[in-house]
Parts: structure tokens; C-alpha cells; sequence
């Protein structure tokens, strides 16, 4: 975070404990609100009596008698019962991880951004740079590009031609922004995301293997020339996003492949061509999305899970880790699994499947007992042997 990043209204430390409660969601203050506070730390992980102790969880809490600094002030989860006399202040919060997120937030060192341009960086003659923007060394804004009030530009980052940052954004080094790409204001791009690439979008002259094995199950074509589908479009990243490290999101082949405000893509991230993804969804690490999908707001996709083309995922819904997605998800639907399928579905069919075992070894007894009542039988009066 850079200094013209932090929100306003939240103090830089040292700050007291009694105002550490005021601009913490959800917090009260117990005993002495007048200490003052230089950090957080975990309860084994101390170097200084000016830090107060993250107490979220009541193992946390056993493991006080081995800080290796005395302890004086701490966050503690407002479920947890803390000992009379333990701490000299502390701060109860009744969502930890929500309260969290201002804590770290008000304790978060700045990035130690170049003021102003660095004298390395390569800012073409047509690009407009705010003067209170940072850019630093070896990085690169190209012709007629944008750069907005504040924005942070860490070294060997690449902005191309008419490419547009709002103000407030910080795009870490390494980060890589296409021609014509759009960004709203407080948009951040970790380490060597890619925005803006081309799609991977091909085809064959004739039908290839792919077209004849979705329309008959079976290759009959051959894929004997590859042409280039070229991708003119863009992308938009609205205000708030953020964009993991190393994750990719491709240019549009018309129009433009949109992300929308708030939402959150997590490291190694594939998000292909001519997709728009609502708002404040959350994809998690090595989520692959093909092109042309429409995913609605709020929408959480876990882990490695992957999405098949022109699909459409309705609001809010939840698509669990490493599930292969092949029909449309409706609004709310919670799915899992390859193919993905309604989670009470499959861990039922998962349930069926571990008592698999138990079901053959009954039905090979259940034989064993037929065919020995069977060879009981009189001759003439016996039928076939029972073969599972």
C-alpha cells in the first residue's frame, strides 16, 4: 500500500489502543486505551512489548505463556473469555477476519514507491501521467495511455498505447497492461498479472476434431491448418478489482472482456476471452474460465475448478474446488465435482460409491448360499447356477 492508498480515515501507527477500538468495525475496549500501539503480532511471534497480540481462536490464548515478550495489550475474538488481569488493554471484535481487515490495513507498511517518475521509466510524448503519480524504474507507459491521480507504478511495469488507469491504482512490478485497456480507480494488479494478451481463439477451414467430436462423439476431421482468430478488443477492469499474481485475462475479440467493480481473482487465474464476470465474485487459484461466459455478481469459484465455454453461472452461486463446470449454474445453485452437479447429488453418489465394497462382498455371500441350497435340490429340479 502507498500513502496515497490508505484510506483516510484510518490512523498511522503508533496509534493508542482507545483509537484502534474507534475505527475497528465491531470493537470494544477493556482497561488502559491510552497504550500505544506499533504492531500486531502473533502470540510466539514478538519483538516488541509496543505490539498487541492477536488472540482470534483460544488456542491462541494457551500460547501466551511462551511469547518471548512480555504481553500488554491485545485484539481478542469477543467469544473468547479473557482472565482478569492478563493484559493491560485489550479490544474485543465480534468477526475476527472481518475486523482483520481494517487491522492489517491500519498496520501495513507502504510501498516504497519511486516519488514521482523514476529517471529509468520510458513515458511516451502523448501519454498523460498525474503529476502525483509513481512510476518506477524501468517501467514503461506507452502512446496516448492514461495514468489517474495517485496511481502507483512499481518497477518494470508495461502500460501500452491508450490504455486508461483510474486514480488510485497500484499495479506491482512485473505487471503487464495491454493496448486499449480500460481500469477504474482503485484497481491493483499483483506481481506479473497479464491484462490484456490475446484470446486463444482458432479455426480450421473445414470442420476439425474438436467440431466433429462435440457433434458425434468421434473424430472424424482433421485439424491440417490452424488460423488465428485476431482479437481487436479489450478489456475493462472496474473499481476495486484486484488481480493475483501471474493470473491472465485476455482481450476480447470484439468489445471487450469485463470484469466488474469489487471482485477478487486470486493468483495463477485464467480468465479467457469474451467473458464478463459480476461484481465482488471470488475466484480462487488456478480457476481456468473459457471464453464467452457470463458470470453473474457475487459468485464464488474455489480452486481449480474449471468452466467449459458459453456458459452461464446465476448470482451468488458457489462452485466448489477442482469441479468441472458444463451447463449453465443456476442463481444460488451450490455445485461440485466432474462433471459439476448439485452437491447434495454428489456426495451421495460419493456415499453409494464407498459402500460399493460392502455391496459386492453381500452379493458374493448371497451366491455362495444360493448355490449351495440349489445343489441340495434334487437334479431334475435344479436351475442354472447364479453367476454375479
Amino acid at each position: 500500500m502507498s500513502e496515497t492508498t490508505r484510506p483516510s480515515h484510518l490512523p498511522v501507527p503508533p496509534v493508542t489502543l482507545e483509537t484502534l477500538a474507534s475505527v475497528t468495525p465491531g470493537a470494544s475496549l477493556k482497561g488502559n486505551g491510552a497504550i500505544a500501539i506499533t504492531s500486531l503480532a502473533h502470540p510466539k511471534m514478538m519483538t516488541s512489548p509496543d505490539e498487541a497480540v492477536l488472540i482470534l481462536d483460544a488456542g491462541a490464548l494457551k500460547l501466551l505463556p511462551h511469547s518471548p515478550i512480555p504481553v500488554k495489550t491485545a485484539v481478542v475474538a469477543a467469544d473468547i473469555e479473557v482472565p482478569d488481569g492478563l493484559f493491560d488493554g485489550y479490544i474485543t471484535v465480534k468477526r475476527p477476519r472481518f475486523a482483520l481487515a481494517t487491522l492489517l490495513t491500519v498496520f501495513e507498511k507502504p510501498l516504497h514507491a519511486h516519488s514521482g517518475i523514476h529517471p529509468t521509466a520510458v513515458i511516451e510524448a502523448s501519454a498523460q501521467v498525474h503529476p502525483s503519480a509513481s512510476v518506477g524504474a524501468f517501467a514503461y507507459v506507452g502512446e496516448k495511455a492514461q495514468v489517474g491521480a495517485g496511481c502507483v507504478l512499481m518497477p518494470h511495469v508495461t502500460i501500452g498505447a491508450e490504455a486508461r488507469l483510474g486514480a488510485g491504482c497500484v499495479l506491482h512490478s512485473g505487471a503487464r497492461v495491454g493496448e486499449r485497456v480500460m481500469m477504474g480507480q482503485r484497481v491493483i494488479l499483483q506481481h506479473n498479472a497479464s491484462i490484456g494478451a490475446d484470446g486463444f481463439s482458432y479455426v480450421t477451414p473445414e470442420p476439425g476434431s474438436v467440431e466433429a467430436a462435440k457433434s458425434g462423439g468421434k473424430v472424424s476431421g482433421q485439424n491440417t491448418d490452424v488460423l488465428r482468430i485476431n482479437s481487436i478488443g479489450t478489456v475493462i477492469l472496474e473499481d476495486d478489482v484486484e488481480v493475483g499474481a501471474c493470473a491472465t485475462i485476455d482481450r476480447s475479440n470484439l468489445g471487450a472482456t469485463v470484469i466488474k467493480k469489487g471482485t477478487k481473482i486470486d493468483n495463477l487465474v485464467m480468465i479467457g476471452h469474451n467473458n464478463v464476470v459480476g461484481e465482488n465474485c471470488l475466484i480462487v487459484s488456478q480457476v481456468g474460465i473459457s471464453g464467452s461466459c457470463e458470470i453473474g455478481n457475487r459468485v464464488v469459484i474455489a480452486g481449480q475448478a474449471g468452466l467449459a465455454d458459453h456458459l452461464k453461472v446465476g448470482d451468488d452461486a458457489i462452485i466448489m474446488a477442482k469441479s468441472g463446470v458444463m451447463r449453465d449454474i443456476e442463481p444460488k445453485e451450490v455445485v461440485v465435482g466432474i462433471p459439476a452437479m448439485p452437491r447434495r447429488e454428489t456426495f451421495q453418489t460419493l456415499m453409494y460409491m464407498g459402500k460399493l465394497r460392502e455391496l459386492f462382498q453381500e452379493v458374493k455371500s448371497l451366491k455362495k448360499r444360493l448355490n449351495e441350497l440349489e445343489s441340495q435340490q434334487p437334479e431334475s429340479t435344479q436351475p442354472a447356477k447364479v453367476e454375479v
